[in-house]
């Protein structure tokens, strides 16, 4: 290989490794800032757990068509949340691998895909799944609103019929350098669902980082009418799900990016690394080589 061909490779090596520099950094402060609002979020999930608690034991509730058990689970919901961007490592796949097994059991035009995340829509595409609706993931400032449309459609449906059972694909944040693929049921909504919900949001120290269980109370009046604070208590915690769950899939998503655009920027300082020894191999080669072709001259001129 010639010295020139090696100092470009070096230069392009650099300006590579400046690039995955930026991205590193660049993905960590919008891991901690999408952490901060999951974190944020905690007493406000917890406040709506404690109200579903209180409600456990209601009559009404338990016939709520978004809590409701189906009868037959012929017909099953997906939500996958997936990133529109690469260069996260094994992240998308890891949750897109979730996501095929757990409706591996049900044939195809039985599955409903609401993809959120372009990833996650083009897979299911190509294999021939139905995608009821497919949304964007590029904003990174997530506001709940964002989450209501979706959580809308999916109760819509839920409540007409058009499915038994909705599941989630995500990705779970569990630290820097941990995230799980995880897919959980979100409708019927349960206590149960909401309580791991609460549980997974990785609590901070002080006020929020031991809690008490949540107990129900014996008995309880609910004013003005129960069927109108069920509809929108149930709804709005549908909504507030998928808002954490897409809170993590976030935080999952810049930390796996982080991660891997450190381990590039390694690698990149490695192969520069040795390009350079290589080059000063090779020059030191030369030099050396022409210093011995002079001195034979020499000698051969003496004699």
């Amino acid at each position: 290989m010639a010295l020139k061909d090696i100092k470009s490779k070096i230069k392009a090596t650099e300006r590579t490794h400046k690039v995955t520099r930026a991205m590193e950094a660049v993905s960590a402060v919008k891991m901690r800032k999408t952490q901060s609002a999951a974190l944020a979020g905690r007493p406000y999930a917890r406040a709506a757990l404690s109200i579903l608690a209180r409600l456990s034991g209601s009559a009404a509730l338990a016939n709520h068509p978004l809590v409701k058990e189906a009868d037959a689970l012929s017909k099953i919901a997906l939500l996958i949340i997936t990133s529109d961007k690469g260069l996260a490592g094994a992240l998308n796949g890891g949750v897109i691998k979730a996501a095929a097994d757990a409706i591996a059991a049900y044939p195809i035009e039985n599955v409903t895909v609401y993809a959120y995340g372009k990833k996650g829509e083009e897979y299911f595409a190509r294999r021939g799944y139905r995608i009821a609706h497919a949304y964007e993931n590029k904003k990174d400032d997530i506001e709940l609103s964002a989450m209501e449309e979706l959580a809308a459609a999916l109760s819509h449906e839920f409540e007409a019929g058009a499915f038994g059972e909705a599941l989630a694909a995500y990705s779970n944040f569990k630290s820097t350098f941990e995230q799980l693929s995880s897919v959980r049921r979100f409708l019927p909504l349960s206590l149960s669902s909401v309580e791991r919900l609460v549980a997974d949001i990785v609590p901070v120290k002080g006020k929020w980082s031991e809690l008490k269980a949540i107990e129900a109370p014996a008995s309880y009046v609910i004013e003005p009418e129960e069927s109108e604070m069920l509809s929108y208590v149930v709804s709005r915690l549908v909504s507030i799900s998928l808002y954490h769950l897409l809170l993590e899939s976030k935080a999952s998503e810049h930390s796996a990016r982080m991660v891997a655009m450190k381990n590039a920027s390694d690698k990149s300082e490695e192969v520069a690394r040795d390009l350079t020894r290589l080059f000063n191999k090779i020059r030191q080669a030369g030099i050396t080589r022409e210093v011995s072709e002079i001195v034979g001259g020499r000698e051969a001129l003496a004699t």
